[in-house]
């Protein structure tokens, strides 16, 4: 703890506070559609967001003081988004269970050392595939939501496109404000259902089926590791720490999921976009200081965790537009990434293209979602593809 005192900065303690305000303004707007989708209600969407506050707080600090490395921990938003198209039908207790197998498999993978073995296995045109399948709809909601509200959308997306421009970082906090702004103008907020309030834990006893293990435990693990914890430990790695322990942190953040899925806490991994926020000359010069910056962003965590009933009223009072809106424009860069990552390999990008239509469509068969199934068809075209013909047998 003396040495934490002595490595503090001011600038380590304000980029850990934007790496957090980046992280909830961009996608708690999805996590707040996925528990809605789970037929979530207030209490359950603030035990949701408590349990992912309390989480990612406790990995951020803990992990951080034991490696002396800035460790940021964020749920998985491809997962949030996953299950707003994945769990139609699926009882609340199963999506639990499913929750509590994914983090037992990533444990698994992570404490084992087979996590990087075994991603570099799994082709990466079919997994863009399916995460931009999954994603899809919240980039086509956010402009379809131009039809109902016109001037908020659009106010919205002229305040993205100028904070594309002049304040990258900030652009998606840049959108929520306007977007308050206007529907406040408009009197469509509803301002008088917020009220500071603490979260108090909800408990839902897991249940286990074969179609919520399928449609959500292995598709949450794939989107997870593949869209999340491959980039968080890649950003690691760029910035200067690899000497980093990747596999001990993604095992730890597994149990974390373990021990509060049945609070809502669905999944947590190492942050890869808002991790470069705490990780950059930003907040310190030293990088063997850096860590601060994450242990900060560890506190204003917990804070907002013990505050999730806050969080959950403030998105509740917002109109639907603005959530959409504000969840779509977050999302364009990620979906585009996975596009261009999906469409980049010549061999595989039938497989991809597939995998990213049948994700796409919602697809739901014997109980299991469209992301499972999506993987499914991607893997049977790249086993019937065609095969290079040898060309010592032509001579």
């Amino acid at each position: 703890m003396p040495r934490l005192w002595r490595d503090a900065s001011a600038s380590a303690l304000v980029a850990g506070f934007v790496t957090v305000l980046v992280g909830y303004t961009s996608s708690a707007a999805i996590v707040f559609e996925a528990a809605r989708a789970l037929g979530a209600g207030d209490r359950e969407i603030a035990s949701w967001m408590g349990a992912l506050g309390v989480g990612m707080g406790f990995t951020c600090i803990a992990l951080s003081l034991r490696w002396r490395v800035p460790v940021v921990t964020a749920w998985s938003t491809p997962g949030a988004a996953m299950l707003v198209t994945g769990v139609a039908g699926v009882p609340m207790a199963e999506a639990i269970g499913a929750f509590a197998v994914c983090g037992a498999l990533c444990a698994i993978a992570g404490f084992s050392g087979a996590f990087e073995r075994a991603i570099a296995r799994i082709p990466v045109g079919v997994a863009a595939g399916m995460l931009a399948g999954v994603l899809l709809r919240f980039g086509l909601g956010a402009f379809a939501a131009l039809q109902t509200d016109f001037a908020l959308v659009a106010s919205m997306t002229v305040a993205w496109l100028a904070g594309r421009r002049w304040f990258p970082r900030y652009a998606i906090p840049a959108v929520l404000v306007v977007g308050a702004v206007v529907a406040a103008a408009q009197g469509t907020l509803a301002p008088g259902s917020i009220a500071v309030d603490v979260a108090r834990p909800v408990w839902t006893t897991p249940a286990l089926s074969w179609a919520a293990v399928a449609g959500i435990a292995l598709p949450l693990v794939l989107v997870t590791m593949a869209s999340q914890n491959v980039p968080g430990a890649a950003t690691l790695r760029a910035s200067g720490y690899a000497h980093a322990p990747i596999s001990p942190i993604v095992g730890w953040t597994g149990v974390t999921t373990v021990v509060l899925a049945p609070f809502g806490g669905f999944a947590y991994n190492l942050a890869a976009i808002t991790a470069a926020i705490s990780m950059s000359e930003e907040a310190h010069r030293d990088p063997a200081r850096r860590y601060v910056a994450a242990v900060a962003a560890g506190v204003c965590y917990l804070v907002l965790g013990v505050l999730g009933a806050t969080v959950g009223a403030l998105f509740a009072a917002f109109p639907r537009a603005l959530v959409v809106a504000v969840a779509g424009l977050a999302l364009i860069g990620t979906i585009g990434n996975a596009l261009a990552a999906a469409m980049r390999v010549d061999a595989e990008r039938d497989a991809a293209l597939v995998t990213f239509l049948v994700t796409a469509s919602g697809v739901t068969l014997a109980g299991v979602g469209s992301a499972f199934w999506g993987l499914c068809a991607g893997a049977v075209l790249l086993l019937a593809r065609p095969q290079r013909a040898n060309p010592a047998a032509r001579r």
